[in-house]
């Protein structure tokens, strides 16, 4: 699908490297989030349901940069909360950019127009602005009305100003298919570079439980998507097309949680993007020493619906190395929207989801007093 030839050589590269050096687990994607805090509460997330000792905290530029060369993925993801309301965030995109890996802000936008000539154009550089659907979609997903038409204003000034913009929306169980393509059509029509889609995750903080999907909607919901937009080539989505054909049920993948590993101001969180059981000291750490085998759709009960692309598109880039012709035939005929579905995964023997959250902050948070405490007792370094 819509992917920079740049960074499709970059990544491609990258990959073939990996493969040679036998490699069976490594990163594709750096997702790092430097603050949790957000401008915005909206009812499908629960990055903000934290004491406001953990929302202020920040990466340093220092810690940010230092995570990027530990995890060597070619491409890295700002996200949060809302990384515009980090005060460093310019510098972390500079030193991410000096180091020729592609660095994708995250952004509801609202803070575009202030910050925006804090950055410059680069190819290795991209706005990807959150839009949920269509105005009244998108102002309900966010809890907030006017929020829909700021973003689309923000594209416009962005765009003018010489950036790479692209944007991502989530789609929950109360999307309508037919509205959704149209929402699609709309934004092509402003000349984006490239789109991604995906289904909702169940946050198990969020404050709206009721609209996430399950697989079995997923597939319904991008099949009619897809449908409606010649099997999606009307639109320049952004990842691999083996990644929609997934959406839509015509091959059944399990997820590679380390493909998307996500760095915040706990540390590296396991198991994966999504799901925060526990944080590692190091990348490395995180690598060597997270059970994998303990999570997955049929291993773990939160892990069941999931279809989201932070776990399975790592997975379809690998499927597309192995068989090439499939991703060849989507490109040219789009996904299929008719037709039987892939077996799903069972689910009879996976363990019961645990909930640990409250159990992880409190540590944590004992934990970081404990080494400022530390700090503060050390005699001042001399200049």
């Amino acid at each position: 699908m819509s992917i920079p030839f740049r960074q499709a050589i970059k990544v491609g590269s990258y990959l073939i490297r990996q493969q040679l050096a036998g490699r069976k687990r490594f990163p594709l994607v750096l997702m790092m989030e430097p603050l949790f805090r957000c401008n915005l509460a909206c009812a499908g997330c629960g990055k903000i349901d934290y004491p406001d000792e953990i929302l202020n905290r920040r990466l340093s530029v220092e810690d940010a940069l230092a995570s990027v060369d530990e995890c060597g993925a070619p491409i890295v993801t700002l996200a949060g909360g809302e990384p515009l309301l980090h005060k460093d965030l310019a510098q972390i995109v500079e030193g991410i950019i000096a180091r020729k890996k592609f660095v994708i802000v995250c952004t509801n936008a609202l803070l575009l127009a202030k910050r925006i000539d804090q950055f410059k154009p680069s190819p290795y550089f991209n706005w990807s602005i959150h839009l949920d659907g269509d105005k009244e979609m998108h102002d309900a997903a966010v809890c907030q009305e006017g929020v829909y038409e700021r973003a689309i204003e923000a594209i416009k000034l962005a765009k003018s100003k010489g950036f790479r913009v692209t944007t991502n929306s989530t789609f929950f169980s109360n999307t309508d298919p037919a509205r959704a393509a149209a929402f699609l059509d709309e934004i092509t029509k402003l000349g984006v570079e490239s789109m991604t889609v995906s289904p909702g995750y169940a946050y198990e903080r969020a404050p709206d439980q009721t609209h996430f999907l399950n697989r079995a909607r997923t597939k319904e919901l991008f099949r009619g998507i897809f449908k409606r937009g010649r099997g999606g080539r009307n639109w320049p989505l952004l990842g691999t097309g083996l990644f929609f054909d997934f959406l839509a049920g015509n091959v059944s993948y399990h997820c590679t949680p380390w493909g998307m590993p996500l760095r915040t101001v706990f540390g590296w969180q396991r198991p994966c993007y999504l799901l925060g059981e526990s944080y590692a000291p190091s990348f490395k750490a995180l690598m060597e020493e997270t059970d994998w085998d303990a999570y997955g759709v049929g291993n773990y009960e939160k892990c069941a619906d999931c279809m989201v692309h932070s776990g399975f598109e790592a997975t379809a880039v690998s499927d597309m190395f192995k068989r090439p012709w499939r991703a060849a035939w989507i490109a040219l005929f789009g996904v299929r929207t008719e037709g039987p579905m892939a077996p799903d995964i069972p689910l009879d023997r996976q363990r019961p989801a645990e909930y640990v959250f409250d159990a992880n902050v409190a540590t944590l948070t004992q934990l970081r007093e404990h080494e400022a405490a530390q700090r503060a007792k050390r005699p001042p370094t001399a200049a």
